[in-house]
């Protein structure tokens, strides 16, 4: 037998087969209502569970920098609160309890270098603003008072009452440096050290005058010393040089005759002349009878007094012990000088010739005399010594200890 197939259509009515495709059709549709129905939570709840996630990441982010923001703007606070400036008030007064007006306050803060200056008012006052906190110190300084200071600590924001501060009146301290005395050999030394530095017009020898009233007596070999200095001096060369030139000009001593050798007899002569009478009377003879050949400038008294010490000079002499004296050491040297001198120069009466010399040379040495006491001085520049010594002498009786006097008061 063959298959016969057989369609529902053709099997049942025609109703029935509506029906039967009108349930299929609800049954699909009742199918896709349920599969929505199970879906549509699923995907609620998934988004759900996605959104709540990001809300939670979105806040926990918030608060950490909300967090973050409160602690930086706690820190600033306190930053700013630990730096914040302060003020220093405070009085000075002086020993008597009175306000000290004018007194010179300097503000020194360790912390920042700050530094600051004001001054006392009528009431003795100071105040200081906008002062960094920390470590300070005041100095203050006012005129006739010793300098005070005070230290101490600011706070932030803090005003800092400092206590009174009472000024010292301040004392002059003299200090006096006491040197061993010098031995008088020493001392001597060192005084024609510097006679040997006078000058007149700052080159003609002035050696045998001393600008000391103490001045220490002089040994024999000092005195041997200044002579030498003075007679080998090149001015004291060339002056006799000269002065042979203008004796040979005015044919003076015409034995000796003229050219080359007439002028080679007139300066040895000369300057044999000097060097005896210089060492005869400067080194010689004082050192025998203990006499110093030197002038004592005097510079002070009335002007004929003055006069008569100069012109006395010649005759009258202070001796090694200090006391004045017959100057028997110049007056020997000079007659002694001259008739060494008369050995060498052609004169037909010796005699005659070795008074006059003396007599002129006696003369010349008071006219010398006033010329140191009243040109030479002004002529001729100490040395710095001398000069430290003078200035030193004028101050000495200034240099008590006395305490300064207070300021009156306003």
């Amino acid at each position: 037998m063959g298959s016969i197939r057989l369609s529902i259509r053709e099997i049942l009515p025609a109703k029935i087969c509506n029906s039967v495709k009108m349930y299929r059709r609800w049954l699909f549709r009742f199918a896709i209502v349920l599969l929505s129905c199970g879906a549509i939570p699923e995907a609620q709840s998934s988004a759900s569970a996605e959104t709540g996630g990001v809300s939670n990441g979105i806040s926990l982010e918030a608060a950490t920098l909300a967090n973050t923001r409160d602690a930086a703007q706690k820190t600033e606070e306190r930053a700013s609160q630990a730096a914040r400036p302060g003020s220093i008030v405070g009085t000075v007064l002086d020993q008597a309890g009175a306000a000290s007006v004018g007194a010179v306050i300097r503000l020194t803060s360790k912390v920042k270098s700050f530094s600051r200056e004001a001054v006392s008012g009528d009431n003795g006052q100071f105040s200081f603003s906008n002062v960094p906190p920390g470590y300070f110190t005041l100095s203050v300084n006012s005129a006739g008072f010793g300098n005070q200071a005070f230290s101490g600590e600011l706070a932030p924001g803090e005003t800092y009452l400092v206590p009174a501060i009472v000024l010292s009146v301040a004392t002059v301290v003299t200090t006096v440096d006491v040197k061993e005395p010098l031995d008088p050999v020493e001392l001597a030394t060192e005084q024609v050290k510097e006679q040997e530095q006078q000058r007149v017009l700052r080159f003609i020898p002035n050696f045998y005058v001393t600008y000391r009233d103490d001045a220490a007596p002089l040994s024999t070999k000092l005195k041997f010393q200044l002579a030498w200095k003075s007679s080998t001096d090149p001015v004291t060369f060339f002056g006799t040089a000269f002065l042979a030139g203008l004796q040979q000009a005015g044919d003076q001593h015409s034995e000796f005759g003229q050219g080359a050798q007439g002028y080679g007899k007139r300066f040895g002569a000369a300057y044999t002349s000097v060097i005896t009478s210089t060492f005869l009377s400067g080194a010689v003879f004082p050192s025998l009878l203990k006499q110093d050949p030197r002038y004592f400038y005097k510079g002070t008294g009335t002007t004929g007094s003055r006069i008569l010490h100069a012109v006395g000079n010649p005759v009258v002499c202070k001796g090694d012990n200090g006391r004045w004296q017959m100057n028997y050491s110049n007056i020997a040297g000079i007659f002694g000088g001259a008739a060494v001198s008369s050995t060498y120069y052609p004169a037909r009466n010796q005699a005659a010739v070795i008074l006059s010399n003396s007599l002129i040379r006696l003369g010349e040495s008071s006219l010398a005399g006033i010329f140191q006491e009243f040109i030479a001085r002004k002529l001729t520049r100490p040395p710095k010594e001398q000069v430290l010594a003078d200035s030193e002498s004028i101050q000495a009786p200034s240099t008590q200890s006395k305490p300064a006097l207070a300021p009156k008061k306003p």
